[in-house]
């Protein structure tokens, strides 16, 4: 029986493959940056006056996929600060998160229940695998979950199209209602 090697050359080699992935990538980062592009800062203002804006990122190994992120408000302070976040994670999805701080004054709590986010409960707000894969989250949470928690964090799925322009339009309503419970 003759062994397979170590490198798997083919995948390697497969230029059609990369310069898809690679193709993918950019519209999707070229979309991100277009709804990011297309916040109104003082809505953020409005919404925390502490707001540092809008922030593109990306990264390679989010247990072995690429990811995107865009984040708006950008104010990480775990008693009365506020994120919000689209997380696009190759082979899992597009993803909208809401950290809010235990003490801010606008969190919509039952609001959010309304409108099919889920209250996430994992250890830390940054562990994407535990939220998502491992449904660390409930879409009911009790007076006990919420005195309980380090941190508040919501989030839902975005399902999509294979529509540039519909994707795009998608992830901006879906923020226009966040940032209209927000005010």
């Amino acid at each position: 029986m003759e062994e397979k090697p170590d490198l798997d050359l083919d995948l390697w080699l497969d230029q059609e493959i990369v310069l898809r992935q690679n193709k993918l990538k950019a519209k999707f980062w070229k979309i991100l940056g277009e709804v990011g592009n297309r916040i109104d800062p003082e809505l953020l203002l409005k919404i925390h006056p502490a707001s540092r804006g809008t922030k593109l990122s990306k990264g390679n190994d989010l247990l072995g996929y690429p990811y995107q992120v865009l984040d708006l408000v950008r104010d990480f302070n775990p008693t009365d600060g506020l994120n919000i976040r689209v997380l696009n994670w190759f082979g899992h999805g597009i993803y909208l998160f809401v950290l809010i701080g235990k003490n801010h004054p606008k969190a919509p709590i039952k609001q959010l229940n309304k409108h099919q986010w889920v209250f996430d409960q994992a250890s830390t707000p940054w562990d994407y695998p535990d939220i998502l894969l491992d449904n660390s989250f409930t879409d009911s949470p009790s007076t006990q979950t919420f005195e309980d928690a380090k941190y508040f964090q919501w989030h839902k799925s975005i399902h999509i199209s294979g529509d540039i322009t519909a994707v795009e339009t998608k992830i901006r309503d879906e923020l226009k209602i966040l940032t209209f419970l927000l005010s």
